[in-house]
């Protein structure tokens, strides 16, 4: 379980980043060549955007640019990603960076010389456009909270300082981080951040997972107080930013770009805190049982409910797998499946200083890359699925729409990801009789799929928001005020079924989320449309199948509300999110059900 160093892994386990660029030299010929375009458009529209024809041909001459950028900063960022720490990788990444923020500073014009000219002259340019219609149309909706063009050049300036709050988390987290081994029976066990979450949060010996349990926070403690400031530093900054653009809250500013109302974001928390609660207590009663634990506490969560019956995969089977569970979304789905095995779109490598979890990054109209740390589990096939349901979606949205258009509010940017999980949950459930089989897959879509994004973003959706509540109230938050709300969000949604093990108060400082405004909550909106469409696939075979796919070609074209109906929802409403949660209720019953005829135990 020692993790080995990055050049030591399989090249064939890592992705390959020449698809972007051959090499670093090219990149750089690249980066220089998107100065000159930058410096091009500035000298050809800046001070002269005086007509809609003019507006128009500059956005759409700006949309290479911003490509290119994208290339050159995904070729630099994502071989950091792999290994944190490579000093040379991280010196390029600053670099890069440096470069891009005076490209962005540069480019700055473009937004605030549009929004000066006259309102007949805007309406003429949404007319004209076509590429950059939706873009105009944003770009305007925001005029009301845009600054001096000189105050908006300044603030591109700063873009890479603005980050130095997710910089340092990140660097804390991947870099620095030292955990001690630790000892259970005379027998030495490694221990480190992707060992912890894919390994030892599984583990089926109850003493081996507590004891790491204990270990790994005792570890994160040490960094509480450095990892409270950086946060701290980080929505204050968003506060400012809040009150700078003139909105009456954060939560305002931070919901506008999604194009969500404040009622939306409110229900999908509070509705599920409320209602999901029993159904998840009922099931870590469960595995309270199932495992004969003396208490059921929260370093026993993760658990599996049949740990005698956990498939172990290798990556050539997951393709096998993951092809036959995404059938159903048809061939060209399926070439985009093969593509990302044979072009090694993805690294599947485990090796210190690799970031943990996994994220898919596209290129648009090309290839993307997925990053994950594989286990042999059968869980990490659900973890692929997941991230080539984001590949999926840039895939149609990038063939339709254009730059400007391709990816959806984030509200619902979990929707093809998770789809693809449930899809492949289905598939596994349907195509055995085995009542063993049946109940693993069941708990695996419960444990991890439901899990991890109604659950565990869900919690931290709740306690994010109870942070910019103190925020926009003018105070700050530190290390013990983080966990002393942590632990009481917790509290809140196990009630009595579980312990919250000291310790659990710190599982603010391990997800990166809270440094990209509020995403965590949108991942149980995404799953919502998610588990809806998968449904009516269910039901209604290939006319849905039809609904989702235009769902993913529309990209970005509709808000939310409009990409929904676009799938067959009405998210306005608490129907969705209620017949989501009763799904859940319904898988969580089954399971008990196999259970007691399975083993005889009985919830």
């Amino acid at each position: 379980m020692e993790l080995c160093a990055r050049k030591d892994v399989p090249v064939n386990e890592t992705w390959d980043l020449s698809l972007i660029f051959p090499d670093e030299k090219t990149m750089w010929k690249a980066l220089e060549e998107t100065k000159n375009m930058v410096k091009k458009l500035s000298e050809d529209y800046a001070g002269k955007l005086d007509t809609a024809e003019r507006i128009v041909k500059c956005l759409d001459e700006m949309e290479p640019i911003l490509i290119n950028i994208s290339n050159i900063w995904s070729y630099s960022g994502l071989a950091v990603e792999t290994d944190y720490t490579d000093n040379k990788l991280r010196e390029r990444d600053e670099k890069v960076s440096d470069e891009m923020t005076r490209m962005q500073r540069d480019l700055a014009f473009v937004d605030s010389e549009i929004l000066l000219a006259p309102e007949e002259k805007l309406k003429a340019a949404v007319e004209k456009a076509r590429g950059c219609k939706r873009y105009l149309q944003d770009l305007i909706a925001k005029k009301a909270h845009m600054l001096s063009p000189e105050t908006e050049r300044t603030l591109a300036a700063l873009g890479k300082t603005m980050d130095v709050p997710y910089t340092i988390y990140n660097t804390m987290k991947l870099a620095d981080i030292a955990f001690d081994p630790f000892t259970v029976d005379g027998r030495e066990y490694p221990l480190g951040y992707s060992l912890f979450e894919d390994n030892y949060e599984l583990e089926s010996d109850t003493k081996v997972r507590r004891t790491a349990f204990r270990a790994f926070y005792d570890t994160l403690s040490k960094y509480k107080n450095t990892t409270a400031a950086a946060y701290n530093a980080c929505v204050a900054q968003e506060k400012t930013m809040s009150e700078l653009r003139g909105f009456p809250n954060v939560f305002d500013s931070l919901l506008f770009e999604q194009k969500v109302t404040r009622e939306m974001y409110d229900r999908q928390i509070d509705l599920i805190t409320e209602r999901l609660a029993p159904h998840m207590r009922r099931y870590a009663s469960l595995l309270g049982k199932k495992h004969g634990l003396d208490r059921m506490t929260f370093a026993d969560l993760k658990t599996a409910v049949d740990p005698g019956y956990d498939p172990k995969v290798t990556i050539d089977e997951s393709h096998r797998l993951i092809r036959e569970g995404l059938e159903i979304l048809g061939e060209d789905y399926l070439d985009m499946v093969d593509r990302a095995y044979r072009e090694r779109w993805v690294d599947f490598a485990r090796n210190v200083g690799k970031s943990t979890g996994g994220f898919c990054s596209s290129m648009y109209r090309r290839n993307s890359f997925i990053l994950l740390n594989w286990n042999d589990r059968m869980s990490d096939v659900f973890t692929l699925a997941h991230e080539l349901g984001h590949a999926g979606q840039s895939m149609y949205g990038d063939k339709a729409q254009s730059y400007y258009d391709t990816d959806p509010s984030t509200y619902l940017v979990e929707a093809p990801s998770t789809m693809n999980e449930l899809l492949l949950a289905s598939h596994l459930a349907h195509t055995s009789k085995d009542k063993r089989l049946r109940r693993w897959v069941l708990s695996n879509v419960v444990s991890n799929t439901y899990y991890h994004n109604f659950v565990t973003h869900l919690r931290e959706a709740w306690y994010q928001r109870e942070v910019y509540r103190i925020i926009d109230g003018g105070g700050s938050v530190n290390a013990d005020v983080l966990s002393d709300l942590f632990r009481k969000n917790l509290e809140l949604f196990w009630g009595d079924a579980v312990e919250i093990t000291e310790g659990a108060e710190l599982t603010w400082m391990r997800q990166p989320h809270y440094y990209m405004g509020l995403y965590s909550y949108t991942y149980s909106a995404g799953l919502t449309v998610a588990t809806q469409a998968m449904l009516r696939i269910e039901e209604e075979g290939e006319k849905a199948v039809r609904d989702w796919k235009n769902f993913l070609a529309a990209g970005g074209t509709k808000d939310p509300v409009g990409l929904a109906h676009i799938a067959g929802f009405d998210i306005t409403t608490d129907a969705p999110l209620n017949a989501t949660i009763d799904y859940i209720g319904s898988l969580i019953d089954e399971i008990c059900r196999l259970t007691e005829e399975l083993d005889g135990i009985k919830v």
